[in-house]
């Protein structure tokens, strides 16, 4: 606010009413409307036009007052002279109402005047030409304003200080005094402290073009884009990291780790509990890798591969240790080992007459034998065989005399006979000893035919009964393999021979009753009664139902070597564990066979 406005009253600046210089305590009447209330006198409408021109006076009096004090400060008035005349209170007249608005009238004239001399002057004028403005004077420098002016009593930084001190002041024939740590006002390009002559040229440092690099026989295009367009590297501005940036980043690599070690036991917990077969699932079908080196060419090569035949010297064919020699090997002829299963040639099929006659023929030649032996005294002559048919004829006066003693004689012999006939067939009868001793030689028999093997699926053996005839007829049939007790589904492994494996085929498939239960019998020592979902009961006592249950042949075949050296059951609760013992005799790929099987 100027200085000349101090003596203004406060009041003059106000709206004045239309009725004159009365102040009224309440604000004009308003509409319903919120607009100011319409008015029909004529004479409030000239009092407006009065106060619009007063306004107007009042502004280019202000601005003139205004002009004339920037003139005066440029022709080196320190001071502004007084829009009112001294030891007066009044304006001169302007034609303006007399009072507080007179005084302000005359204020706003002498700024209209000055403004306008302002603007007639030429833009030389405006130069600082006799006495600039007053610029800031730096303080003087002084020891004591290196000191702090708070209670920590800690120095500026010299860096902080600028030009406050004496040596901080630049002229021209002295340089400044520089930093000597590292800012980046350091870097600033500072005079040449040696003139440089009017006729000498500077040195131009700002390298070629972008045009001559390229035209350049030295340039290499694949030093990077900035050097074949010849720009230089901008300056990189500071990047701050945010606040907990590494937090977070420590923050993910722990959730990471977690994750990871959450991974391992899940994977080792899987590992134990059978879950991961299926990443065995490839393995049991990979093929092995092929030798280094065939067992037939073993004794023609030095080493235990062939990455050294090309040389003469590692090759054992004219060497004394050859295994060829200027002799000829007959090898010792072998009947082809499908010959022994070849079945034996089956007799010609005769009718019933033809039976007979050859019965009749066998008889009569042994009869003709004995009677020979008879004749020469080898063999005593047989008593004559009396029948109620015969004993007329046989026995003949005899059977006249006394008849009923010839019956009774009769009837004798005929139970001699039958007795004899028993006795001898007891004879030939073989003992409970000898018929297993014959069972077994001819499941020798069988098996030494070859070795046969088939797998079936059953969906549940929670029927004991069904257990045990799995179990009794592979033992009675000679049979080689396991059951394997899974909660899932059960795998039975069986391998004999031919005929055993054909009867256990008709057990599997079509003799069992799959879907019939009985409780179940509890014995000591029985391992599959420790299993409670072997268990023919569920929760409530009642049995399981096995409508559904059902056995699937899921391979047969025959065998090289025997995989099993007996039978046995095994209650395995994951599958890991069956593939274990199917491991031990190379038969790990049923189970994955098995379990895809729907």
């Amino acid at each position: 606010m100027p200085s000349g406005m101090a003596d203004v009253p406060p009041n003059t600046l106000k709206r004045l009413h239309p009725d004159g210089d009365i102040d009224l305590p309440h604000k004009k009447p308003r509409s319903s409307n919120s607009s100011p209330a319409p008015v029909t006198n004529g004479s409030t409408l000239t009092g407006q036009k009065q106060d619009i021109n007063k306004i107007m006076a009042e502004a280019r009096a202000k601005a003139a007052a205004v002009a004339a004090r920037l003139q005066g400060a440029r022709n080196g008035v320190s001071k502004p002279a007084p829009l009112l005349p001294s030891g007066t209170g009044q304006a001169p007249s302007t034609g303006a109402p007399a009072g507080g608005s007179t005084a302000l009238s005359d204020r706003l004239a002498q700024l209209r005047a000055r403004v306008n001399a302002a603007v007639k002057a030429p833009s030389a004028g405006l130069q600082r030409t006799a006495s600039p403005l007053p610029t800031y004077q730096a303080p003087e420098f002084e020891d004591g304003s290196l000191r702090a002016r708070g209670g920590l009593d800690v120095g500026l930084h010299p860096a902080l200080l600028g030009d406050s001190g004496p040596e901080g002041k630049s002229s021209k024939g002295r340089q400044a005094m520089q930093p000597k740590f590292a800012t980046t006002m350091a870097n600033r390009r500072t005079e040449s402290p040696v003139p440089i002559a009017k006729n000498m040229k500077q040195l131009d440092l700002s390298g070629p073009s972008a045009e001559e690099t390229r035209k350049s026989p030295y340039f290499d295009p694949s030093l990077g884009p900035q050097t074949a367009t010849g720009r230089n590297r901008g300056t990189r501005q500071l990047v701050f990291n945010q606040k907990g940036k590494y937090i977070q980043q420590a923050n993910a690599l722990r959730r990471q780790a977690a994750l990871e070690e959450m991974k391992r036991r899940i994977a080792e917990s899987a590992r134990k509990a059978g879950i991961d077969e299926d990443l065995e699932t490839e393995k049991a079908f990979q093929v092995p890798a092929p030798p280094d080196i065939e067992w037939w060419d073993e004794g023609l090569v030095n080493g235990k591969d062939y990455n050294n035949i090309e040389d003469p010297a590692n090759l054992k064919v004219d060497t004394g240790d050859s295994i060829i020699t200027i002799y000829i090997q007959h090898p010792i002829l072998l009947e082809p080992p499908q010959d022994k299963n070849i079945p034996p040639p089956k007799p010609m099929y005769l009718t019933p007459k033809e039976q007979a006659k050859l019965r009749r023929q066998n008889r009569m030649a042994d009869l003709k034998e004995q009677q020979a032996k008879i004749r020469l005294g080898l063999e005593p002559a047989p008593p004559p065989k009396v029948k109620k048919s015969n004993l007329m004829r046989v026995l003949g006066e005899e059977a006249v005399k006394d008849p009923t003693a010839v019956e009774a004689r009769v009837n004798r012999e005929i139970a001699e006979r039958h007795q004899k006939h028993l006795e001898a067939n007891e004879e030939r009868k073989l003992t409970k000893e000898q018929r297993h001793e014959k069972l077994a030689a001819n499941q020798e028999k069988d098996t030494a035919k070859g070795i046969y093997c088939s797998v079936y699926k059953v969906d549940s053996l929670f029927n004991g009964r069904h257990r045990f005839k799995i179990s009794k007829n592979a033992e009675q049939n000679a049979l080689m393999g396991v059951c394997i007790l899974h909660p899932k589904f059960n795998l039975v492994v069986v391998e004999g021979g031919q005929h055993s494996i054909n009867f256990y085929r008709k057990l599997m498939l079509h003799r069992i009753d799959w879907t019939e239960n009985s409780p179940s019998i509890v014995r000591e020592g029985n391992q599959e009664a420790l299993a409670s979902w072997l268990q023919a009961e569920d929760e409530k006592g009642d049995l399981k139902d096995l409508t559904l249950n059902k056995c699937v042949l899921v391979w047969e075949g025959e065998l090289k070597n025997r995989g099993f050296r007996k039978w046995g059951s095994r209650v395995c609760e994951t599958d890991a564990a069956a593939r274990d013992i199917l491991a031990r005799a190379k038969m790990e790929n049923f189970w994955t066979l098995a379990k895809s099987m729907k």
